[in-house]
């Protein structure tokens, strides 16, 4: 039978290669997903492994914009943190890694889908729902979950087929991508601890403060310090380089599983905080407040069903459509402070200012309205209220 196998060259995967194809004898098509956390050598070490683990083909997907273009712009767009914290680095990644795997294995005519998902996190999910939407008469095989062994147990068994690499199980995972990195370890695993400075993966490296300029048109990052980028994907990671090295972005995400259960996830994602934080203050000058205010509750509602593996949901584009239609007055310049583990937005300049001094200053004079304007204002604003008290003042003299 040809299997698809969402593959990383991890022992999980690598373990899954050698059980799919030498204990069930099929034959597998490995495929990377690259959505922004490979270096061109990594990428290159993948498929070297991949063929000598014995899979038939492999294929790397080459995603960054394409995850760019139909994911990140939209998070940005809404401002989402899930729980106010978390950019949702690992959530989108794993949906539109899935999303990939599942068309490769469409065009090629796969009978049967593979991850390496074990049975305790989300992944599992995520994968299995985009599997059995884009490919419904295909079966989804999962040996880590469905066998339920232990670490040691598939180093044993690789040894035995003849693989013998380094498996030593590091003291933190990372999973790196375009909008973030994940970092999890013994500290996550319980209420209390928080990670140490060397589970980052950036060590700080930059003490003096700096301010830089973040250039949005349209609601997209197109430029840093005056430096203009056509493709924002090349914007998201000049920031990075510019912010990570002092640490911001770094903090512990505690949320509810799609399983039910609460967990805990280390992350650092520098770009994707400072990105979304310059974003809503610009939205806060330029748009309507009811526009901030259905905006807020439509894009909370996207970021929990993105977390919860509903990515192909159709409301999810109409909320895209309604998100992106708000975007075409988010043109303007913030101004960030960067300093050791923080930043702070100093201030916007934007053409669609609604700050504009033509119709008056907050708390100091006004424009386009006298005092009786106001006085007539306020007593039909407060009409309601005030019969509401009369008439229960009433009632209770009865």
């Amino acid at each position: 039978m040809k299997v698809v196998l969402a593959y990383s060259g991890g022992l999980d995967t690598s373990f899954c290669v050698k059980y799919l194809t030498e204990d069930l004898g099929h034959e597998v098509h490995s495929v990377l997903v690259d959505t922004g956390g490979f270096t061109e050598d990594e990428i290159k070490d993948v498929e070297k492994k991949a063929y000598e683990l014995g899979v038939k083909n492999h294929f790397t997907a080459r995603m960054v914009d394409e995850y760019y273009q139909k994911c990140i712009r939209y998070l940005v767009y809404g401002n989402i943190l899930k729980n106010n914290t978390y950019p949702l680095s690992v959530s989108a990644e794993r949906m539109f890694q899935a999303v990939a795997v599942a068309e490769y294995a469409k065009n090629i005519g796969a009978e049967a889908v593979a991850h390496g998902s074990t049975g305790a996190g989300n992944d599992q999910v995520r994968f299995d729902m985009v599997f059995r939407i884009v490919l419904p008469n295909a079966e989804v095989i999962t040996p880590i979950r469905d066998l339920k062994l232990s670490r040691e147990a598939e180093i044993e068994y690789l040894k035995s087929k003849g693989v013998v690499r380094e498996w030593h199980k590091a003291a933190y995972s990372i999973n790196k991508g375009l909008w973030g990195t994940s970092v999890g370890g013994r500290e996550t695993l319980n209420s209390y601890e928080f990670l140490p400075e060397s589970a980052f993966p950036t060590q700080v490296s930059k003490t003096d403060a700096s301010e830089i300029s973040l250039q949005f048109v349209e609601g997209e990052l197109k430029g840093v310090n005056g430096e203009l980028f056509e493709n924002p994907v090349h914007a998201i990671r000049r920031l990075s380089e510019l912010a990570s090295p002092y640490g911001i972005g770094r903090d512990i995400h505690v949320g509810d599983t799609i399983i039910g259960i609460k967990g805990r996830v280390g992350f650092e994602a520098a770009a994707p905080l400072i990105i979304i934080k310059a974003h809503h203050l610009l939205e806060k000058h330029v748009l309507s407040k009811w526009q901030q205010y259905w905006k807020q509750n439509l894009a909370e509602w996207y970021g929990m069903m993105l977390h919860e593996g509903q990515f192909l949901e159709p409301l999810m584009r109409d909320i895209e459509k309604f998100l992106e239609s708000m975007q075409s007055h988010v043109t303007g310049e913030v101004r960030v402070h960067l300093a050791p583990y923080n930043f702070q937005l100093l201030g916007i300049k934007s053409d669609y200012d609604l700050m504009s001094p033509v119709f008056g200053s907050y708390g100091e004079m006004n424009n386009a309205w006298s005092g009786d304007d106001v006085r007539g204002f306020s007593k039909i604003m407060s009409n309601q209220v005030m019969i509401h008290q009369k008439i229960a003042e009433l009632a209770e003299k009865k």
